[in-house]
Formats: C-alpha cells, structure tokens, sequence
C-alpha cells in the first residue's frame, strides 16, 4: 500500500515562513531643539554687535566723525573747505577775515587756553595760535550782562583747550571760533554752543598733542612784541 503523505503545516498565525523585509527611515528627524538654540543664539550675537556699531559711531559719540558732526550743525561757517589756512609765525599787528580769527598766520606766543576767562580783549594774533593747538575759543560782545557771560564762562572755566573773552563791537552776541570754523550766535543758550566745543574742541588741532598750558595772559589787542615774545620763550612758555 502506498504511503500517505501529510500535508505541509502552515505557521501559526496562517503566515508564510517568509523573512520580514528591512525597514529603512528615509531623512533622519533633525533635533529642532538645537537649531533654535543656535539661531537664537545668532540673533543675539548679531543685535550685540548691531547695537555696539551704533554706540561708537551714532552722532555725538566719540567714534562718530567730527567733522561729519560738525557739517551737522546749522550755521557753522568752514573755512578749511577747499584750502589750507596759513600757519606761518609771524611779527606785529595782523589783519583777519573773518574776525575774531579763525587761524592764518599768527604770533609765536599762543594765548594760554587751559580754561582762561579773559575780562578784556585778547590779541587776535595770539587766540590763532591757541587755535591751531585745538583750542576753541568763545568770544562775546563786550558789555553782554553780567548772568549770560556767567552761563559762558561755565563752559570754559577749568577745561583745558578753551578760553573766553568779549570783543568789542562783536556783530553777534556770541561767536565761537576754533581752527578754521566759526559760529556765531544770539543766545547764550543756544545747544549749538555745545555742540560746536563738542565737534571742534581738540579735534580742530593743526598740532596734535601741542599744549594750551604757558602761552600769553596778557589782554589787550595788541600782541607781544618779539622782545616780550622772546621773554617768554626764554621762561620755558
């Protein structure tokens, strides 16, 4: 008798005995939690150096170019545009346009400018000079009273690089001079009178690092003849 084959019994479950086949993950998921740390991080580093760049070159500050804060300032008349003022050293009496002076050849002897409130006149001869070591000087009509020069002088007294001093005759009740820039004014409150100091005041050198210490005290409109100027010298000013 022929043997009787069983049939083939099929997996639990009615499955095949195939392999399951690999499963592969197309892109693996990006750790979002870090990209947003990063960026976040960008931002801040960015906006620091946004704000630190705008800190050192917004107007008024230190880094901001003086003499693109002083063409900022309404008024102001420039006399270096387009030439060289002279800066030769001379002798006697000069003549100056505009007046008070605003640099061109000048006495040897500079008026000292270490906060120097002059009661009289000053030798325009001598405040020139004073101007090319980057002094600015303030200058009032002669007769202003008493209060507003007070309000002037404060902007002066005990600052080096400055001085002060009436003009008789002045045209406006202020003008303010330093190398090669001039301001006049009415009002002894005017913000322009800061600004102008804030601008100009050592920046306008023609002689970067020259002293405002020794120098002239003397008024008057006349400047010192070259055996006074000689004296001086001599003195170690």
């Amino acid at each position: 008798m022929a043997a009787v084959m069983a049939p083939a019994r099929k997996p639990a479950g009615g499955r095949t005995g195939r392999k399951k086949a690999a499963q592969f993950t197309v892109g693996a998921s990006r750790n979002w939690g870090s990209i947003a740390t990063f960026a976040a991080v960008t931002m801040i580093a960015v906006g620091i150096i946004g704000w630190g760049a705008w800190a050192v070159y917004r107007p008024g500050s230190v880094g901001y170019g003086w003499q693109t804060r002083v063409a900022q300032i309404d008024g102001v008349a420039d006399y270096r545009a387009g030439k060289e003022l002279a800066r030769d050293h001379v002798e006697g009496v000069q003549t100056y346009n505009p007046t008070p002076a605003v640099g061109g050849a000048h006495n040897g002897i500079w008026q000292r400018c270490t906060g120097e409130v002059y009661d009289a006149a000053i030798p325009n001869e001598h405040a020139a000079h004073s101007l090319e070591h980057g002094a600015v000087w303030i200058t009032y009509r002669e007769g202003m009273p008493d209060d507003q020069v007070a309000t002037l002088a404060a902007k002066v007294q005990g600052r080096e690089y400055m001085l002060m001093s009436p003009v008789p005759g002045l045209p406006t009740a202020v003008s303010l001079q330093a190398w090669g820039y001039q301001l006049a004014v009415e009002d002894v409150a005017d913000p322009r009178i800061d600004d102008f100091i804030g601008a100009l005041r050592v920046n306008a050198t023609m002689e970067p690092g020259a002293i405002c210490s020794g120098g002239s005290t003397a008024t008057g409109t006349t400047p010192l003849t070259p055996e006074q100027a000689q004296k001086l010298t001599e003195q170690g000013n």
